[in-house]
């Protein structure tokens, strides 16, 4: 066994060790706390399309350790951080990314970020009728075999240090060489669109070639109906709209294996636009998260908790659990407070 196999062994022990020892600690449901309900149940809202999952979660945490009641109020993940700033639950759960106007809305109250610990990838496909995950789409005619995220950015926005790419002959596409890439996404209102080019495009300012449109349907028509389109939108059924697209595979960087939002992919952490399944809470700098809070977030990533999001592959939302590296840096993030 090599040493750095050796020192990963040991440390996954140690956790190992670690949340064991733990789960054997009897845990006290809080008594006064402003994310508790009338009747003293531990309230949790967020993400609607979670409600199975988290269900599921408060189900095993309460078995493990008697006594704990939640509420849990699924409305969608636009309601996880207001309502954790607000103190009104205890843990947001969300299946994207927070967006950046809740996030500093979060840290203008409470002069720090939510922890964040991440559980599961949020989606894959494609698989009518259900929706594919975060995804760049070409016309079903195109031959343009992928892109690196360099690339995509280089296209979308405008100002890279590589320079702008604004024909497809750029691409190496000889049979467009001279045509003008066409560019499609949503609104930069800070939601979807705002939030990819901040976290995965460098956070440069689109381009003067992006068109935005108010949904993600007219992303998927507009692409469907102009061969020199790219596309870029989030969690949609392109079937529904149209044949006449393809998902573009992508790569995290130039040279690496192209890849698309299939299972497989997403499961191994390779697909560079996949969103993950996140359970925030309120964890001040410098002091100690609440035994259960920790607990249950130790579930989540535990081995049962993997399996209660394995679980969920064929329903709606299709999510995906995390890789073993994935798992093994939100578990060191969390052991590490």
């Amino acid at each position: 066994m090599t040493t750095v196999l050796l020192q990963k062994t040991l440390g996954a022990l140690a956790l190992l060790g670690t949340s064991l020892a733990l789960s054997a600690q009897p845990l006290s449901p809080p008594a006064d706390a402003s994310y508790l309900t009338a009747d003293g149940a531990i309230a949790i809202i967020g993400n609607d399309g979670m409600q199975d999952l988290m269900e599921n979660l408060n189900t095993l945490f309460s078995q493990q350790h008697p006594g704990f009641r939640f509420a849990l109020t699924a409305k969608g993940s636009s309601v996880g951080i207001p309502a954790l700033t607000a103190g009104a639950t205890v843990i947001a759960p969300l299946s994207r990314e927070a967006w950046l106007g809740d996030m500093h809305g979060f840290e203008q109250v409470k002069g720090y970020p939510p922890l964040d610990i991440r559980i599961g990838y949020s989606g894959f496909g494609p698989r009518a009728p259900h929706k594919t995950p975060p995804a760049v789409y070409v016309n079903a005619s195109n031959a343009l075999p992928g892109l690196s995220l360099t690339d995509l950015a280089r296209i979308v926005t405008a100002g890279q240090p590589e320079g702008d790419l604004n024909t497809w002959g750029q691409l190496g596409v000889k049979a467009w060489a001279a045509r003008r890439i066409h560019l499609y996404g949503l609104r930069d209102d800070g939601g979807f669109a705002t939030n990819l080019r901040m976290d995965k495009l460098g956070g440069k300012p689109f381009a003067a070639k992006y068109e935005a449109l108010n949904t993600r349907e007219e992303v998927i028509s507009a692409v469907a109906n102009d061969p020199y389109a790219i596309g870029l939108t989030g969690w949609v059924d392109a079937s529904r709209t149209s044949v006449h697209v393809r998902v573009l595979p992508l790569a995290g960087k130039a040279g690496e294996a192209f890849k698309s939002p299939d299972y497989d992919s997403v499961a191994a952490g390779a697909y560079p636009l996949s969103a993950y399944l996140h359970l925030y809470v309120d964890s001040p700098p410098g002091q100690k998260l609440a035994p259960f809070i920790k607990q249950y977030l130790r579930l989540a990533l535990s081995d049962e908790g993997q399996q209660a999001v394995r679980e969920q592959r064929n329903s709606e939302e299709g999510y995906v659990p995390l890789s073993a590296v994935d798992l093994h840096k939100e578990r060191e993030k969390l052991e590490a407070l």
